[in-house]
């Protein structure tokens, strides 16, 4: 097997289309580093064989759901209080336990994206999903799965690993409780070699209970993140205490590396002592090793149970940093051997760049100033809610990117790896966000396991220990600033090159405040200039801004349909519209910047109406990932591209010489708008505003015209289309790996006679899928559709949905077809191939 597994999130076609060529030569750089150099004699080089397997989990489980309260219809699981009187007593935990009418699936798995809606508003913040313990029968799932353990494997440690599940866990192993986890975000793992049988046939099952929460908002349900079984030799590398800290020097980067060994073999003081030699290997992005650490004379002797810590310092000179620009990353492996023989090695992928925030310049990145132009975002996405595929976060990524945003916040937990890998890869910096504030030892493993998992991350540029803590805040402001110091003071001891902050909604004058590095404002325009004059030594940010809502493609605010205006004017009381918030950060120089809540829409906290509403309306963009219209502002000014564009769309029927705003997002020097040819004058652009005039309507076409220096530089028309009488399918990319996990995003329009996009169309489309591949969920961005997200059909809102399809395993074509399903409208259906290559699968363990 090879040394690591091959991650196929660095796969030739995962630099969507929406991303630039920057994503694309991440890529490709990053391609080249996973598959390694031969020649270097890397163990992670391409078919080396290694002692360390890491193999994938997901594919083959069982599924059913369980009962929060009857244990009849729980597996008897509580039944008696006998459960766990007798080791091995788990029925259900046992090979040939009778499975046949479960339901089989592949993880990341998120079953309440299956549940249908209920009005319930005890659940309006949580997408009013049927979850909790109101709710026992959709709120206890059961995951069953038998696997194979070779012969080969005796001797070696053999742990299951999961990066994710909501919420309460509990994990059995041929028949034996094994332990739990109760948190929705944070990894756990657990060593299973004692338990299993090797050279036979094994059970491991996972009962999950999602009857609480960790938030206010959509969590999902299940085992939404990745699974791994991982084998190591019994002298192996501790999990997450490898890390790599850069020093920039002059030209030269001074390179700390750190790990611990252990030795889990035999007993202690027993024959089982090992010698033990630690090396380092720095490669480059594409495999070639540019740096190692001398060879040390000294080999400590570990006798079982003993663990040891190893540094390093290696001088890299001449080192390419890591921006969101040129997101080029390094890789060190560490490898340890014992007698000669290789016993363990990994690979910790890292970037060498230097992050400042100041008091009075704002943030400097590699010595250079940078406004943080950030979105906040929670992890669900239409269609599959917070199971993601991993090429989904690498879409996410483009769609900010393209916005021209370059930060991101893990609102309001620890993100999945993934997400970390892709702002790592394609240049997003990130703020990474613990989900309990709390000194207690659940709150400081949680933190403790964020910052030793995503240290190495050179995106990541400040560690937050949680947000909007009022009682921390004020009437606990004593206690909050104590457990401040201790979240504050932990993460500085694991990882002492950033700095820590929290989003505070506040003036930031007690409580968990106090101990902050830098201090973060949720909204309160009122209270940053305040607090920079009386504290002008501490560096200021906006955690979260704007909560500016709106609804894609609708131009005027109506309560009886629950949708708001596309302009940008609403925001719910307690926020700012993106003018106005981008105007205040944007212009003092002593800010940092901030985070615009939010990127993508949301499932959970419709805003501000409730039911039918399932989903937040904060986004810039929906929750498919279609812009709304002030992704174009952000674009304007964040970006550096020229930029144009015009809205409404100007399809009114019924509403002729009605006064119609019509707005220009640009960032040229002006603008004129045309109404079918005439011009209605042109204006100048205000710096960080947009242009605006109110125009009557008439059928036909109005057009922008910007000029700078003078001259028309870009046009943009908005025509009066026709209605539909055609369909259209158009996909990200058009070949995907053939690999059970890649995906296309497919984006679903309807087209008038004259193959002009109908921005008003609503129609119900069916969909037909064969071929090498499977939907996995469809979503259209509507706020207040509840139709399905996994049935094969979706209703067009405003002209758009998208369609999310999963290769398999086996090379081939997808097939697609999209059918009208409006009665008395002739609309010509639309058929798409996606191809699916064959590629080196990355090592997963086989389906028994």
């Amino acid at each position: 097997m090879p040394f690591i597994s091959r991650r196929n999130l660095l796969r030739s076609g995962l630099a969507l289309s929406a991303s630039s060529a920057v994503a694309r030569s991440a890529w490709a750089r990053a391609a080249a580093l996973l598959g390694g150099d031969p020649q270097a004699g890397a163990p992670g080089a391409a078919g080396m064989p290694g002692p360390r397997e890491k193999l994938l989990f997901d594919f083959g489980w069982k599924f059913q759901f369980g009962n929060g309260n009857d244990p009849a219809k729980d597996l008897g699981f509580g039944f008696g209080q006998g459960d766990f009187a007798k080791t091995g007593d788990f029925k259900f935990a046992k090979v040939g336990y009778d499975d046949s009418k479960w339901r089989t699936l592949n993880l990341p798995h998120d079953w309440a994206v299956e549940l249908p809606f209920v009005w319930d508003e005890e659940q309006k913040s949580h997408g009013y999903k049927p979850l909790g313990r109101r709710y026992p029968e959709t709120s206890v799932g059961w995951y069953r799965r038998e696997f194979e353990i070779p012969a080969s494997d005796a001797g070696r440690r053999i742990a299951v690993e999961f990066d994710g599940a909501f919420r309460d866990v509990l994990v059995f192993v041929n028949g034996c409780f094994i332990g739990r986890n109760d948190n929705g975000y944070a990894p756990f793992r657990f060593d299973i070699t004692d338990f299993l049988a090797v050279g036979g046939k094994n059970c491991i099952v996972a009962r999950v209970d999602a009857s609480f929460g960790d938030g206010w908002f959509y969590e999902g349900a299940g085992i939404y993140r990745h699974v791994w079984l991982t084998k190591t030799d019994a002298l192996h590398f501790v999990p997450n205490e490898t890390y790599v800290r850069s020093d920039l020097k002059g030209d030269t980067a001074e390179l700390s590396l750190g790990t611990i060994v252990v030795n889990e073999g035999g007993t202690p003081n027993s024959i089982a002592a090992r010698s033990v030699h630690v090396t380092w290997q720095i490669f480059d992005a594409d495999g070639k090793v540019v740096a190692s650490d001398p060879p040390l004379s000294d080999t400590p002797i570990l006798y079982s149970g003993e663990s040891r810590a190893f540094q390093a310092k290696i001088e890299l000179p001449n080192p390419s940093l890591w921006s969101p620009d040129h997101p080029y990353l390094y890789s060190a492996v560490a490898s340890v051997t014992s007698n000669g023989k290789l016993c363990d090695a990994e690979r910790v992928r890292f970037g060498v760049r230097t992050a400042r925030f100041t008091a009075d310049k704002g943030f400097f990145l590699n010595g250079q100033p940078l406004k943080i132009q950030g979105t906040c975002n929670h992890q669900d996405h239409a269609g599959v809610g917070a199971a993601l595929p991993d090429r989904l976060q690498y879409f996410r990524v483009g769609v900010l990117k393209e916005m021209g945003s370059n930060a991101v916040r893990t609102s309001h937990n620890m993100p999945t790896p993934e997400w970390v890998e892709a702002c790592d890869r394609m240049g997003l910096m990130m703020m990474c966000e613990t989900r309990q504030m709390s000194s207690s030892p659940e709150g400081l493993a949680q933190l403790e396991t964020m910052v030793k998992r995503y240290r190495n991350s050179p995106s990541i540029i400040l560690w937050s220990i949680g947000n909007e803590e009022g009682h921390l805040q004020f009437d606990m402001a004593e206690e909050g600033a104590k457990m401040g110091e201790t979240m504050v003071e932990r993460c500085h001891e694991l990882d002492p090159t950033r700095v820590v902050s929290a989003a505070v909604n506040g003036d930031n004058k007690k409580g968990v405040s106090d101990a902050l590095d830098i201090v973060g404002f949720n909204y309160e325009l009122q209270f940053p200039d305040g607090f920079h004059q009386a504290h002008p030594d501490k560096p200021v940010y906006g955690s979260e801004t704007a909560s500016a809502i709106s609804t894609r493609g609708e131009y005027e605010t109506d309560p009886l349909r629950n949708v708001l205006s596309a302009y940008d004017l609403n925001q719910p009381g307690w926020g700012e519209t993106a003018e106005e918030w981008w105007t205040f950060y944007g212009t003092r120089e002593w800010e940092a910047g901030g985070f615009a809540w939010t990127g993508f829409d949301y499932r959970g906290e419709p805003t501000p109406y409730g039911w039918p509403s399932i989903n937040s309306q904060f986004g810039i963009v929906d929750t498919c990932g279609f812009p709304k219209d002030t992704f174009f502002y952000y674009k304007a000014w964040w970006g550096r591209e020229p930029v144009l564009h015009l809205f409404p769309h100007w399809n009114f029927d019924g509403r002729e010489g009605d006064e119609i705003p019509v707005w220009v997002h640009s960032n040229l020097e002006s603008v004129e708008l045309f109404v079918n040819g005439k011009s209605q004058g042109a204006k100048p652009v205000p710096h960080l505003a947009h242009v605006e005039w109110k125009v009557r309507y008439e059928p036909g076409a109005i057009e922008a015209r910007g000029t700078k220096n003078g001259k028309v530089v870009l046009t943009e028309k908005r025509e009066t289309t026709g209605p539909a009488t055609a369909l259209r399918l158009t996909a990200d990319r058009t070949e995907i790996d053939a690999d059970g996990e890649d995906v296309a995003v497919v984006k679903v329009e309807a087209l008038d006679s004259e193959g002009r996009a109908v921005p008003t169309a609503q129609n119900l489309i069916a969909f037909k899928v064969s071929g090498e591949g499977a939907l996995i969920g469809v979503g259209n961005g509507n706020p207040n559709c509840q139709e399905s997200d996994k049935e094969p059909r979706r209703s067009l809102f405003n002209g758009l949905a998208a369609v999310i399809l999963q290769s398999t395993k086996t090379a081939g074509t997808i097939e697609i077809e999209a059918t009208n399903l409006v009665r008395h409208q002739e609309v010509a259906p639309a058929k798409l191939t996606i191809t699916t290559k064959q590629i080196t699968l990355r090592p997963a363990v086989p389906v028994a």
